[in-house]
This record gives C-alpha cells, structure tokens and sequence, in this order.
C-alpha cells in the first residue's frame, strides 16, 4: 500500500494513477487512485437538473463545463497533496446517471435535449415493449425513450445516428469508440447473460417496430457496441485528453474501461457482484440491485432485470426519489436556527437530526412522508408532489418527523424489494449499503435493515460511491490480463482486509416499519389527490 507523500508522488509521475469519474445527479465527482485502489485524490462539481418544457435535463454545454470543472478541482488536489501535476494516466473510466436519451446525426450533431432516468414521460411505448418483449422495460430506459419519440412522430427520429447514455456519451468524446459496459448496456436495452450482448429475438422484434415505423435503421445501426468489464474499450485520444483536460497538460493514449452506469459501480463499490450478493443505493435516487440465482418466475414491472458489469443477472429495485425531500426538510431546520443566529455545521446538523430519528416510534407514531418529487414506477406515479400527512391523534415530534422522513426516502423501495424477497423467495447473503444516506453511522443502516428485514453492513468506502467503483473497473482493464474474473479481483485485491459494519435491525424496528408501510400504502391515494389538485 502506498502510504509515504513521496511514493505517491512518484506513481502519479510515472503515470500510473488511474481515474474513475461518476457523473451523478447533483454531483460530479472523481477519484484518483493507486495501483491497489487506494484513494489518492479527488475532485468534483456540483450541478442540478433542470426541469424544461416537462423534461429532466442536462444541457450538453453543461455537460461539458461540469466534467471539466470536475477534472480541474482534482489536479489541483494533486498538485496542492504532492506537489506535481497530473499529466499522465494508467487508465481511465466513466460512469454515469444510467438509461436516459441522448441522440445524435451522423455528424454528431444533438437532435434533441438530454431526457434523464428522471422522466415519466414514455407510459406508452414502456407498455408496448413490455407486451412485446413479455420483459419489463421502465419508463427511463433508453429504447422506451426511443420508441415514445417514434409514437409521438418526433421529426429527428429519421434523422438519428447513434442513441447512447450520458456515460456512453463521454466515453465517446474521450476515445471516438461507440462502446459502452455490459451493465450500463442493460439499462438501454434487454441483454441476453449467455451472450453478454442485446438480446438477439427481442433486438429482431425491435427493427420489426422500426420498419413499420419507416425508420431507415436498425437497432443495432444506432445503438453502443456491448462490452464486458476487462475488454478493450479504446483509448484517450488527443481530442479527448483536450476535452478532458482544457490546459493541455494530459497526455493521449490511457486505455479507457468500458464506461459503466451507476448500478454497475455501485455493485463494485460493495462488492457484490456475485450471486447472492447485494447492495443498496442511496441518495438522490435509491436503488437496490440483487445479484440473482436464477430468472424471476414472471415479469414484473416493479423490478428491473439489468447486468452487472462483468453480465450477470440482477434484479433491480429502482425508485427515482430518494434524499431530495429529506435534504430539503434539513434545510429549514438550518434555516430555523439561523433566523436564531446559530452558525450551522450542516454535517453536525445531519448527525443530529439523523440520530434523533431512532429516538421515535418503531412506526412513526401517525405521520407519513412521501418524498416525491417526481414520478415513480413501482407504484405507478407520472409526476410527484412532496407531501407530509398525519392522523389527528398523531405523535408529532421531532424524532418521529425525521423518522418519517427517513422511512420516506426507502418506503417505496420496500415495496419493490418485497416482491423480491418475499413473494419471489429470492435469496441474498449479504446487503450492502452506500451513498449519501448512510454518512451518519448506523442510522441509514438501521432504517434499510428495518426495511428489508436483512442484514445490513456499511464499508470504510462508502462515502467514495461510484467514482471509486469506477475507478477499480479501470483498475481491473490493466488487471484482468492475469485472466482473473471480476468477482476474483474485487475479494483479492480490492476487499481483502477491508472493515465493513454490519447491522441488523431488532425485529420491533422491521415491525414498525411494516406497520410504516402498511399505513404508506393506503395512503397512496393521498398523494394521487395532491398531484391532481396541486398542478
């Protein structure tokens, strides 16, 4: 392990740090690492999406400006920790926001404006290709976007070259290779596990739908080429290193990892991307990815079926809102105790509050959150709106509010994980846990253990998330020449020795939450009034 200033300074002389940067949704954020994955330095950007004519979005140019900004604030952690500047790199990759639209001609030319995984907006086509397919495609995947667009006779989509995500977009800018991780892969388009490509007879049932349509493509014309973690995904380019890098101090030729999404690093993060293996999400959007033994025995449109990134099948419980009404409850706290002429330390404020929480009742005592800024699939809502209910007799206090709160931001990922679990008696050794929610020790533990009735442990890397998970997957391109497996290289050399907190919630707080969820459920029709009478 490379512990010594001046080793590491050597290492990032001789190039031989490599870089993982996430694109996620408030943040960009990347992380440098040493030949053992050990971080070295990071760097980020923070953004936010824009809600324009009913669209989630990213603008390209910001895009653009972010990624950079992103790169410019790790070198100057390099240059500020070891004195030197970040000139050369082993390798490279990028994950990002996974699903989600972005279309271009045959001169790279942007047909329409960026449509997250955030939007509810492809109802139609999601439920045609389902029926199709007899396999759950979500609103947010790509080929739902792709497939709207066509229903509602959109007049680029003659015009498309290439569809792609926001990861595969980069990628695409670093190297010019239209390529993208198996994983990433599947939150575009159904892969087949046997042959880690799209699936062969439901690709074939797509171009039927495209031909009809009058589209003067294939599938397959338009789409990324699908790639496993370890295979070659191209190079950085001199365009790219400039892209990347405005002040040109970057030298071409890094290989790049095949780009991956947030599932897939996430999955890496926590090692647990073998069978029976899992790991939950959390932060602006939660998501829970369990690594399955076999197929699940019917579809379901709760539960997506997407990869890891070496292609193994995963069930995915995703919901799009996650910390995004928590964060904002915490916020008028600070607010509050400024008006009083407090100075506040927002990670002191989070600790606080986050604590106080276990203090409440295992079932809140009468008051239900929902924490929904926008749509969600698993139960079935377009559009959102954040709503704080209550029963007259209710115990409002500050410990059973943020508690509520807390159980908001994975109430409807229990419901998901329910499916799973219960009614398809899938079978998981170990959950774990990463992503902003799980910052203040053992309260997000807690509150998910009580969700999903399993053990729950938190390792000394969670706070790193994705860009670290990336990072191991460029990490593993240089690697995976010794011909070691994903899985093997992750228990070897990456996890061996690493501290993981485990928890398990008391069988009063799984109670409570089932009680939560049950008084959630019912009062789901609360939330539909609200979007109805709050346009």
């Amino acid at each position: 392990m490379s512990n010594s200033n001046d080793e590491i300074r050597k290492l990032i002389e001789e190039g031989k740090a490599v870089l993982g940067i996430e694109f996620g949704s408030t943040r960009i954020k990347g992380v440098l690492v040493d030949p053992d994955n050990n971080p070295i330095a990071s760097g980020s950007h923070d953004w936010e999406n824009h809600l324009e004519n009913g669209i989630w979005t990213y603008p390209l140019s910001e895009i653009h400006a972010g990624f950079r900004d992103c790169y410019i604030d790790l070198k100057k952690d390099v240059e500020k920790q070891y004195g030197v500047k970040l000139k050369k790199l082993a390798a490279i990759g990028i994950s990002g926001m996974m699903h989600g639209f972005l279309a271009f001609d045959k001169d790279g030319n942007q047909l329409a404006q960026f449509r997250t995984w955030r939007n509810t907006i492809t109802e139609q086509s999601a439920a045609k290709l389902t029926a199709l397919f007899d396999y759950n495609i979500p609103q947010r995947w790509s080929i739902a976007h792709l497939y709207q667009a066509i229903l509602n006779k959109e007049s680029f989509v003659k015009d498309i070259a290439f569809e792609t995500t926001l990861a595969g977009y980069i990628h695409w800018k670093l190297t010019g290779e239209k390529v993208m991780g198996v994983g990433e892969a599947s939150g575009m388009f159904p892969i087949d596990t046997a042959t880690g490509d799209f699936d062969e007879t439901m690709t074939g049932k797509f171009n039927g739908l495209l031909k009809e349509a009058g589209m003067p493509y294939t599938l397959r014309d338009i789409f990324p080429k699908v790639l496993s973690a370890g295979e070659d995904a191209g190079k950085l380019t001199a365009e790219g290193a400039k892209f990347l890098d405005a002040d040109g101090d970057l030298e071409a030729g890094a290989p790049v990892a095949p780009c991956e999404g947030d599932a897939g690093t996430g999955m890496v993060a926590t090692n647990a991307v073998k069978v029976r293996t899992g790991n939950v999400s959390a932060g602006t959007s939660v998501f829970a990815m369990v690594v399955l033994e076999k197929p699940l025995s019917k579809v379901y449109e709760e539960i997506d079926l997407v990869t890891t990134p070496s292609g193994d099948l995963v069930g995915m419980v995703h919901c799009n809102n996650c910390t995004s009404d928590l964060n904002a409850w915490v916020g008028l706290f600070k607010e509050s105790l400024e008006a009083y002429g407090v100075e506040v330390d927002m990670n002191k404020l989070f600790g606080t509050l986050y604590n106080k929480a276990l203090e409440g009742d295992k079932d809140c005592g009468g008051l239900i959150s929902f924490n929904y800024f926008s749509g969600e699939g698993v139960t079935h809502f377009d559009e959102g709106r954040p709503l704080f209910v209550r029963e007259q007799n209710a115990k409002v206090n500050l410990a059973n509010f943020m508690r509520s709160n807390l159980y908001a931001s994975l109430a409807t990922l229990k419901l998901g994980c329910d499916i799973m679990l219960k009614q398809e008696g899938v079978k998981v050794d170990s959950i774990t846990g990463h992503g902003g929610l799980f910052k203040t020790k053992g309260v997000g533990q807690t509150i998910l253990s009580a969700a999903l009735g399993t053990s729950v442990s938190v390792m000394e890397t969670a706070g790193e998330g994705g860009a670290w998970g990336m990072a191991v997957l460029a990490n593993y391109l240089i690697a995976k020449k010794n011909g070691e497996s994903l899985a093997d290289y992750l228990n070897n050399k990456v996890f061996a020795g690493m501290k993981a907190e485990t928890l398990t919630a008391s069988a009063e707080d799984i109670k409570g939450f089932d009680e939560y969820a049950a008084k959630y459920k019912a009062a789901l029709a609360v939330e539909k009034a609200a979007i109805q009478s709050l346009k």
